[in-house]
Formats: C-alpha cells, structure tokens, sequence
C-alpha cells in the first residue's frame, strides 16, 4: 500500500471515501453511513488536501470519481479489506497472540527448554507457531544480530562481550565420561585432574574453550584437544565409545546417562558455571508473540526442579 500515504490511514474517512465513490453523492453516503451531510463533505475535502489533488468531480447529478478517485479507489478497498481480516482475526484468537516465533537454543537446551515450551504453549496460546533453530553460541549470536532469530538462550561464562540477556538459569560444567569410567564415577572432580586427559572439544573461539584454555594457563596444565567438534552429539558418541572425554553441563547428557552410555562427574577448583540467558534480536521490534513466548520461557524455567537441580 506504498501509494497511499500513511497520514491517509484513517480507516473512518477511507471508509466515507468509498460509500461517496459507491453511492455517487454526499446524501446517499450520508444515508447509507447514519452521519450528517455536512460531516461527509467536511472528510472527503481533507481527503483531497492530504492527497494533493480533487478525488471527486461535483456535478448537478451527484459525485464522479476523477482520474485520481479512480485510481485511489481499488487500493483503498484493498486496505479496508485487509483491516477488516485483521480484525476478524483478532477477534476470533480473543486478542490472544499469534504468529511465527523462531527461537535459537543448544541441543542440551531441548529436553528441559524446548519441548515443555512447545506443549504449554499449544495449550495456552494456539496461535503461536514455534521455529526452533540448533546452534552453537556463536551461531545463535550471528542470528540473533541478523534478526534470523527472535529469541535466543545462548550460553555465557563470566564476562562477556556478546550481547547481553537476561540471566534465566545456570549449570556447573562437568567431566563427561564413558558409563564405568574410573575417573568419572566420582560426583566432582578437580579441575587440575584434566592434565592430559585426551579431549573432544568445541573449536576457539566458543565460550567453553576460551574459559578452559585461561583456567588450564592458571593451572599450569595442559589441555590434550585431539579433536574439535561444533556438534554436541559427535562429542557425546565419541567419549561414549570411549575415544576421549568431554565438558558439558550434566542436563546435555541426561539420556545418555539414563541409557548407561555416558556419566558426568561435576568440575570443582575452580567450579566453571555456564549462565544460560534469554537474548532478544535487536534487529526488529518483538511481536506480542514473541514477548508471550519469552513470558512462558521464564515461567518454565522458575517452576522447573529439574532445572534448579542441575543448577545447584
């Protein structure tokens, strides 16, 4: 609707405009529409002075669209029509939110986060539809710059200088291992003791290597990569058949561990927290749909034990 001016997009005077244009004078429209004559006259001569130029031509018998009337009238009808289909939605949704909402999270998000969020918002609000995209931290960040995404729950280790959210939850890092792996079986284990260990691990720059690689300097150990790997289920299968070990909060590898495939012993001195926040792109405004779904994705994350469990 480019044609039409913005300042034009007073549905009541476009509105009087068409009955003028359909009814073919003031007194017909003024009939047709329950509003005075003079009041009718009074729009459709604002009309013409916004849009620069005479829409009506007045005659002995009535209203007759000029050129500029006769190209203006079928856009018009098409804005009407469409903010009529829009209110018809709204009102048929109960002006509950609908749309689109793509939302970008790890893989270990996906069981606690991602799929309790879909069933309660199925069951609250229909009208949203979730996309959900699978990335690495700094995948999600380059979506969310780009406006690829709405939301994001990225992880952060201490300070950042990725876009800053709001904090929803926390997981301490644990040594993944083998199922029956000695060094593993503990419930923690010192960090110093990864001295050598064979590693799978994400490629630099991500948060995880960053923060190991500092931790390992303070340490004064050294940190044996023998592979890089972005996918969260290549490290998995590869400490699983035991080719080396991992560091992942316990929540990425709960069903491996209820397989019997995996184990998780919690890193301590120093404790490495993962701080899972909730990012919105700054590329356009968020819908009414994509605020109901950050709400929700709160809601989820206060009310969830096992959340807090892995948190603690």
């Amino acid at each position: 609707m480019s044609e039409i001016p913005s300042s034009l997009w007073d549905l009541n005077r476009l509105n009087i405009f068409v009955a003028v244009a359909k009814h073919g004078s003031l007194k017909a429209a003024s009939i047709k529409l329950g509003a005075p004559q003079p009041a009718i006259s009074r729009q459709i001569a604002r009309l013409e002075a916004e849009c620069k130029g005479r829409l009506f031509d007045r005659t002995g018998r009535g209203m007759v669209l000029t050129e500029l009337g006769t190209k203006t009238l079928p856009l018009v009808e098409r804005l009407l029509s469409e903010a009529q289909a829009l209110t018809h939605s709204l009102n048929e949704t109960g002006g509950l939110p609908f749309g689109d909402v793509r939302i970008g999270a790890l893989p270990s998000l996906y069981r606690h986060v991602g799929v309790p969020l879909f069933f309660e918002l199925r069951a609250r609000y229909p009208g949203i539809r979730l996309q959900f995209f699978e990335g690495s931290a700094g995948q999600i960040d380059t979506w969310l710059a780009a406006g690829t995404l709405d939301l994001g729950l990225p992880y952060r280790y201490g300070a950042s200088t990725a876009p800053e959210g709001d904090p929803i939850f926390s997981a301490d890092s644990c040594l993944i291992g083998p199922a029956g792996d000695r060094l593993t079986k503990n419930a923690s284990v010192a960090f110093k003791l990864l001295d050598g260990l064979p590693l799978v691990l994400p490629s630099a720059p991500s948060g995880v290597r960053t923060t190991l690689d500092k931790l390992a300097r303070k340490q004064n150990i050294k940190l044996n990569i023998v592979v890089e790997a972005d996918s969260t289920q290549l490290q998995t299968t590869i400490t699983a058949l035991r080719g080396a070990y991992t560091v992942l909060p316990e929540l990425a590898v709960t069903d491996a561990i209820d397989r019997g495939e995996l184990q998780a012993s919690h890193i301590v001195d120093p404790v490495i927290v993962r701080q899972i926040k909730l990012v919105q792109t700054n590329a356009h405004p968020p819908s009414y749909a994509t605020r109901t779904v950050a709400k929700v994705l709160r809601e989820i994350v206060s009310k969830s034990k096992v959340l807090k469990q892995y948190a603690e």
